[in-house]
C-alpha cells in the first residue's frame, strides 16, 4: 500500500504509518527535510496532491497548526499564519482516496475528531492532537492526567512514585520550557516521544509515531476490506 504524507516535516507521522504496514511512503513539504526517513519531494503540498494524489492508496495531511496553537493568543498572531486546513480538506476530498488530517485541539476540524494523547500509548508525553478522517477511526480510552506535570505544548509528563512529580523532573521540565535542557534534556524528550532522528526544533513540532501507527492500522484495515472499483463490478 502507498501512502502520501503531506506537510510531512521530519517524518514522525510517516514512521507511524510505516510501522502500521504501509510499504511505500512519500513525504511532501515545502521546506527541505534532510532527516525525513523515506522518499521525499520538496514541493507545495496542495499542488502535489492535486497532481499526484490519485497515484496513492491513502493520504495523510498535517497542515501547519500555528494559527490554532495555544501560542496564537492574538488576532495579529493568527493572521500571520495562512489557514491551510480548509483548502487541504477540499483537496483531500477531491482526491477520492481515503484520507486522514491531523491538527491541534481547537483547530476547525469537522465531524467530531478523534483526540489522541501520548498517555493512551504508554508514552511520557501528552501532545494532544485531533484527527479528522474520511473513514471511521476508533479511539482508545484516555487516561487521567491528574497528578501529572504538563510542559510546553503538552510536552511533558514523567511521573514519580505514587503519581507525584519528582523535583528532578520538575527541574528538567523548567529547563526544557526555558530552552536550556541541553543534550540530556533532548534525549529525554526523544525517549518520551519515541523519536530519535530529529533536531530539538523538529521534535517540538512532531507527532509521536505511535499515533499514526494506531490510525494507520485502521486505515489499512479499511483499505483491505474495501473492494476496488474493478473488484466491485458484477
Amino acid at each position: 500500500m502507498r501512502l502520501l504524507d503531506l506537510f510531512c516535516g521530519a517524518g514522525g507521522c510517516s514512521v507511524g504509518y510505516h510501522r502500521a504496514g504501509f510499504a511505500e511512503i512519500i513525504g511532501v513539504d515545502i521546506n527541505p527535510q534532510p532527516r525525513y526517513p523515506f522518499a521525499f519531494v520538496q514541493a507545495d503540498a496542495l499542488e502535489y496532491v492535486a497532481a499526484h494524489g490519485h497515484e496513492f492508496d491513502a493520504i495523510h495531511a498535517s497542515p501547519p497548526c500555528q494559527r490554532y496553537s495555544r501560542a496564537a493568543f492574538t488576532r495579529a498572531h493568527k493572521e500571520k499564519h495562512t489557514d491551510l486546513l480548509a483548502p487541504t480538506r477540499d483537496m483531500l476530498m477531491q482526491s477520492g482516496k481515503p484520507w486522514v488530517m491531523e491538527n491541534v485541539p481547537g483547530s476547525p476540524v469537522q465531524d467530531r475528531p478523534v483526540e489522541l494523547c501520548g498517555l493512551m500509548f504508554g508514552l511520557k508525553v501528552f501532545r494532544h492532537r485531533w484527527f479528522e478522517s474520511s473513514i471511521l477511526i476508533l479511539t482508545p480510552s484516555h487516561p487521567s492526567h491528574r497528578g501529572k506535570l504538563i510542559g510546553k505544548d503538552g510536552m511533558c509528563c514523567v511521573v514519580g512514585r505514587g503519581g507525584g512529580v519528582s523535583r528532578r523532573m520538575r527541574d528538567q521540565m523548567r529547563r526544557h520550557r526555558d530552552g536550556a535542557g541541553g543534550q540530556q534534556g533532548k534525549a529525554e524528550w526523544e525517549a518520551a516521544m519515541g523519536i530519535d532522528w530529529m533536531t530539538r526544533k523538529e521534535l517540538s513540532q512532531a507527532i509521536p509515531p505511535a499515533y499514526t501507527e494506531f490510525v494507520g492500522r485502521q486505515l489499512l484495515s479499511h483499505l483491505e476490506s474495501t473492494p476496488t472499483p474493478t473488484e466491485a463490478r458484477p
